[in-house]
């Protein structure tokens, strides 16, 4: 009764364990959202983001006041010899100062509008790398996940390669022991059972680094994986002309080209901005205190009576100053005129950056079409072939039943089946992954548009939180 007790309690326990891996499966999609919260690539891409968008408050400084608090404090010690019998005099002097400093620029040649227009420019560039991050990032999640479900699926037929050659060594060894093979055949066996045992181990490696390398894009570990699905319907361009148009309208890598180029040409407005006249008015007020005293310097004969004015002498003033400077560049060294220059250069480099970038995106349109078209005709073929292989490899297990085949013939039937098995693996990870290639491609492969369940990153709310503020040192996070 104990025995059975034990025997049904395993067999309850690995039931819910495999109930529990049932439950913890993880889809392509639930990785990918893992993906987009978890990837420390993707997170320092938004924090750099962040960072660019304080460009924009500290442009407009430039034409806020600035207010300083200015102090001071001074104390003097003299001795003074004097001739005719006067005694020496010893002086002291003691002052300090407290007061408000206010610099205000007035005008600065545009120099700040077209600052803060370049730096607003830059901000909308970099929102644009950030999208082709997050699409970049998804895409290699996706690639990930698809490389460790496809390696796995090797592993696995290559083990049961293993134990079909290893059965196939055993009837050989069988056969020859009873007359009927030959120590030919059971050579030939146990060489395809030693080969089969080294590609194991090789498919068992190539899954380890898989995983790792899964972990380290998506942030956790690839277990219980369901089989990835192929991207379809609305999701996908319906030619690659189409494909074509729609990238060279929304690729967040174009977009963001084009918006650097449009911060090169504010800026080649502020360098030229150096050559016009800047206005700028400050305004002071100061409290100065100050303490003199004298001892010594008396009269021959006339002991405490000085030469000189009272001992003590203190005073307080009270001043306000307000000034403008206007000033007109004439000649800076050729500082200048080299800038706005080198302006223009990064400005044209800019323009031909918008080209490539264009030809760039087209070639990987073209390229993700044809490797999706290529994938979805090979899954079509390795099918065929692989269902022709196992047919063909029974049929030749029959006629080596009956003397007609050698165990050499045999082996190479299996090697067929199995290597139209890994080539049919490999083509259905390509087409997923092909899908995603081309939605990349095309500047589509978001979390809006595959619709994951997570919550996208806004990129505008810290944008909008710090480019009007005027102080605060802390972030709009709290930090």
């Amino acid at each position: 009764m104990r025995a059975k007790f034990w025997i049904v309690a395993a067999l309850s326990a690995g039931t819910a364990l495999s109930v529990f891996g049932a439950a913890q499966a993880e889809t392509l999609s639930e990785a990918l959202a893992k993906a987009y919260r978890n990837n420390q690539s993707l997170n320092a891409a938004r924090a750099q983001l962040r960072a660019t968008d304080e460009n924009v408050p500290q442009a407009k400084s430039g034409l806020r006041p600035f207010v300083s608090a200015v102090g001071s404090a001074n104390a003097t010690r003299s001795r003074t010899t004097f001739g005719d019998d006067i005694s020496n005099e010893n002086a002291r002097s003691l002052s300090a100062g407290f007061g408000v400093q206010v610099n205000q620029t007035l005008f600065d040649g545009f120099q700040t509008p077209n600052n803060v227009a370049a730096a607003e420019a830059q901000v909308r560039a970099s929102q644009q790398n950030l999208a082709n991050t997050v699409q970049n990032t998804l895409f290699d999640a996706a690639s990930a996940y698809m490389d460790v479900l496809r390696d796995r699926q090797i592993a696995s037929l290559r083990r049961q390669n293993l134990a079909f050659l290893q059965e196939q060594v055993r009837a050989a060894r069988a056969r020859f022991d009873v007359g009927e093979g030959t120590r030919t055949d059971v050579a030939q066996a146990e060489s395809q059972q030693a080969l089969a045992t080294a590609l194991l181990n090789s498919a068992l490696a190539q899954v380890a680094t898989s995983e790792a390398s899964y972990f380290q894009i998506i942030g956790d570990a690839p277990n219980g994986l369901t089989p990835g699905k192929q991207l379809k319907g609305a999701s996908l361009p319906s030619s690659v002309a189409q494909a074509v148009s729609i990238s060279q309208r929304e690729h967040p890598a174009i977009l963001a080209t084009l918006s650097a180029v449009d911060a090169a040409a504010f800026q080649v407005k502020s360098a030229e901005g150096q050559l016009l006249p800047t206005l700028s008015v400050t305004g002071q007020l100061q409290d100065q205190y100050g303490l003199s005293s004298s001892r010594g310097g008396d009269l021959p004969g006339l002991p405490g009576v000085s030469a000189g004015g009272p001992d003590v002498l203190t005073q307080n003033a009270v001043t306000a100053t307000v000034g403008a400077q206007l000033t007109i560049p004439i000649y800076q060294g050729g500082l200048v005129s080299s800038q706005i220059r080198q302006s223009k250069e990064v400005l044209g480099q800019r323009r031909i950056e918008v080209d490539s970038a264009r030809d760039q995106v087209r070639a990987a349109v073209a390229s993700a079409w044809a490797q999706l078209q290529a994938a979805r005709a090979n899954v079509t073929g390795y099918n065929a072939q692989v269902q022709a292989a196992r047919l063909a490899l029974n049929g030749v297990i029959e006629e080596r039943n009956v003397g007609q085949r050698t165990t050499l013939d045999v082996l190479n039937a299996q090697a067929d089946v199995i290597t139209a098995q890994i080539l049919l693996v490999g083509a259905q990870r390509d087409d997923v992954v092909a899908g995603y290639a081309l939605l990349s491609a095309v500047g589509r492969l978001s979390p809006e548009r595959l619709s994951l369940n997570v919550r996208s990153y806004k990129p505008e709310e810290h944008y909008k939180a710090v480019k009007d503020k005027w102080y605060g040192l802390r972030t709009p996070d709290g930090r």
